[in-house]
């Protein structure tokens, strides 16, 4: 604390002799020997990929959350000297020389450390004594899994880190009772600059936190909601004060405002900036984005579209990408075989040349946009463009049959129109290949069609059906690729009906045979374009709010109702040779109390806040305001984290519980010490003495299945399956 008394300047330091110790405790818990094993425990073999794209700087998107966490972790590999080499492919994979497990795994555990300290301030910002937030703190320091998320290369622990932070800055913020001072007398200067930068210090550490939160997981979103409204909450009583003026009640709106909302999204923009200046080659991850985006990225797409010809013309020879990723991108196709004449359904077809959508690069993809007015297939010199509103012919670069549709059934889409490479076979089904180019995103009506940038649909002249990639797979005759169709009921701007170009180059050859080996030559030319930050950001957010992977059910996968009676467990790793092994099991007398505790404050606040209504205050108001606000933190911080999942169509896993039992386990002191304050005195000291020892002893029983060592024999670890539905690991010798 800084103080000053006239011209002298005294610095007080305190230290917290208890909160050093548990800090001192917490650090050995959860660091002491993290680099054992020195193999892949459970989900680092689904972080380190990406740790090791990060060290390669290839560009990769992760739809289950933004890349801060990933970055959090990518430092340590990064400082430990990691160069990205190693094949991350199951779990228990022993670890090369070059990969530093210390570094890996050092920066979860800090955070996982540094949450004891920040429960103890957070339960004293709560108004309760030293004692209870020692008691927190050493639950929480002997929680086993806790201990277990902390000591590997996992973000349940930052995330925790965070969202204990921004509860904590809020609440110190919150508590500071001087601010009227500031605006509504005359401090002196000093005064005044000091309160300032501490209170908007601690709000703008809430807005850092919360945006940290959500960068390491979308989970963090539900701590944020929850200080929003509780943000609400207390600037709407400070909107009825009226000891304060309205330029002072103005500015604090503004400045909670800028804090807690406007500074948290820009550093979540800031995150995906640095995530993508970072990733700027080329990766696996490529197709699900557009081309545009794939051309922005050094190697792949880029290095094969560098330079291609930006103005579409008649004569050009292109590739036509679907610009919708689901269910895989791909590009419009046909080969040298016809539909069935009868499907197996009874159903007929046009037998003619079949035209798919095709996920993958191929020389049958290109196809050459034909003035139908005229019977070139090159560019002219000058190039005349194709602008919206067109009318083009589409003609199959290695086959020679113009894009057809027809009043024809489609194979797989009964109600909508085949598509065809078009064949006369002399019956009374002529051809209708006219298609209309209508550029979706043009500035213009008149707006040249371009390469990459333009999206377009293509819309039949003769029926008004718009070109669409269905969905559907293609039984065995057509390959198992795509199938496209004409849909005549198509409405508004679906991605399934818009094509972007992506390779292109000018025709130069006449004959079928040159412009066959022109086709399978590689494009080239010299015009280049990039993708704006915020364009690629926009995209990239999109898809991962749209596109997920399909998720299945997994052998440690549970239920949120499986999640409050600890009914389900993981196995994260098990020794090649022996019964040593690590299990995600929490500590039973934690979570027994943790709930017990939750529905004794339940009970309390129901009968509290009934009793006032009918005018009886069994408790004083500043008691009972301590109370609500700690329910908001706890209770409410245990349930914006919790009933989430039960909506959520996702594999859980009990890792998710994790930051809902934080705030759970922090309930129990406050119960406690109201308890002992208003309704119980006697033994009590005796009864939290045994509690505290229980807590203890089921730590220390569990704690080898905690650290993985020692290993037990198969009858020890039988008596430590308290659950029927404990799935503990047995060697059978």
């Amino acid at each position: 604390k800084l103080g000053f008394t006239g011209k002298l300047s005294i610095v007080r330091v305190e230290i917290n002799l208890l909160l050093l110790a548990v800090t001192v405790l917490a650090l050995v818990t959860r660091i002491y020997g993290i680099h054992f094993p020195r193999a892949v425990v459970f989900d680092e073999v689904y972080y380190g990929q990406f740790l090791s794209l990060y060290m390669k700087q290839v560009f990769f998107i992760d739809e289950s959350g933004p890349p801060f966490g990933h970055m959090v972790l990518a430092l340590g590999a990064y400082l430990g000297g990691f160069d990205g080499n190693f094949v991350w492919n199951r779990i228990g994979a022993e670890y090369t020389s070059n990969v530093p497990v210390w570094s890996f795994r050092v920066i979860p555990a800090l955070a996982g450390s540094f949450c004891i300290p920040l429960a103890y301030l957070l339960v004293v910002e709560l108004g309760y004594s030293h004692f209870s937030a020692l008691g927190a703190c050493v639950i929480l320091l002997i929680e086993n899994s806790l201990i277990v998320q902390s000591r590997f290369m996992l973000l349940e622990s930052v995330l925790i880190f965070f969202l204990l932070l921004a509860v904590l800055s809020y609440l110190h913020f919150h508590k500071a009772r001087n601010f009227k001072s500031a605006f509504s007398c005359q401090p002196s200067v000093t005064v005044m600059i000091f309160a300032l930068i501490s209170w908007w210090f601690w709000l703008m550490i809430c807005g850092v936190s919360c945006a940290c939160g959500i960068g390491v997981k979308y989970m963090g979103m539900f701590t944020y909601i929850l200080l929003l409204g509780l943000t609400a909450v207390h600037t709407w009583q400070l909107i009825g004060d009226r000891t304060l003026s309205h330029v002072s009640i103005v500015v604090q709106v503004l400045v909670r405002f800028l804090a807690l909302v406007v500074l948290p999204v820009i550093m979540y923009i800031g995150f995906f900036y640095f995530h993508l200046t970072l990733l700027y080659r080329s990766g696996p991850h490529d197709q699900t984005m557009s081309s545009a985006f794939q051309a922005s990225l050094e190697g792949g797409l880029a290095r094969i579209t560098q330079g291609q010809p930006l103005d579409v013309a008649f004569g050009s020879q292109v590739t036509l990408r679907t610009v919708s990723s689901k269910p895989v991108p791909c590009w419009l196709h046909s080969h040298k075989v016809n539909y069935p004449i009868r499907y197996e359904n009874g159903r007929g077809s046009s037998h003619q040349q079949q035209v798919t959508c095709y996920p993958f690069k191929d020389v049958n993809n290109w196809w050459i946009i034909k003035d139908p007015g005229r019977h070139s297939l090159v560019v002219s010199s000058p190039p005349r463009p194709v602008r919206h509103g067109d009318i083009i012919q589409l003609l199959h670069g290695m086959t020679s049959r113009y894009l057809n549709t027809h009043d024809v059934a489609a194979p797989m889409s009964p109600h909508s129109q085949e598509v065809s490479g078009y064949i006369d076979f002399n019956v009374s089904m002529p051809a209708q290949n006219l298609w209309r180019v209508d550029i979706v995103n043009r500035e213009s009506d008149r707006e040249i069609w371009k390469t990459i940038l333009s999206e377009v649909q293509l819309v039949h002249v003769n029926t008004s059906a718009v070109l669409k990639l269905s969905g559907a797979s293609l039984p065995e005759w057509g390959f198992k690729q795509l199938e496209v169709v004409g849909d005549k009921i198509y409405k508004g701007y679906q991605q399934s009906g818009m094509w972007n170009v992506e390779e292109h180059r000018y025709g130069r050859s006449q004959e079928q045979k040159e412009r066959e080996l022109e086709l399978k030559s590689p494009t080239h030319s010299d015009i280049k374009r990039n993708l704006t930050f915020m364009a690629k950001f926009l995209e990239l957010q999109w898809k991962m709010l749209t596109v997920k992977n399909e998720e299945s059910e997994h052998k440690y996968s549970s239920s949120p109702l499986e999640w409050i009676t600890m009914d389900t467990n993981i196995a994260y790793w098990l020794h090649p040779s022996s019964n040593a092994q690590i299990q995600l099991i929490g500590n039973i007398v934690n979570w027994t109390i943790a709930n017990l505790a939750l529905v004794v404050y339940c009970l309390m606040f129901l009968t509290y806040l009934l009793r006032r209504r009918r005018k009886v205050e069994d408790i004083s108001q500043d008691s009972w305001e301590q109370l609500v606000l700690a329910g908001v933190v706890c209770f409410g911080g245990w349930a914006v984290n919790y009933l989430p999942f039960f909506l959520m169509e996702k594999t859980l896993f009990l890792y998710h519980y994790l930051p809902a039992l934080t705030f759970k386990i922090l309930q129990i002191p406050i119960v406690v010490e109201h308890l002992y304050i208003h309704v119980l005195k006697k033994a009590f000291g005796g009864v939290i003495l045994a509690v505290l020892c229980s807590v203890y002893v089921s730590y220390h029983n569990l704690s080898p299945l905690t650290y993985g060592q020692p290993a037990l024999s198969s009858d020890e670890l039988a008596a430590l399956r308290w659950r029927e539905s404990w799935d503990i690991l047995l060697r059978k010798r």
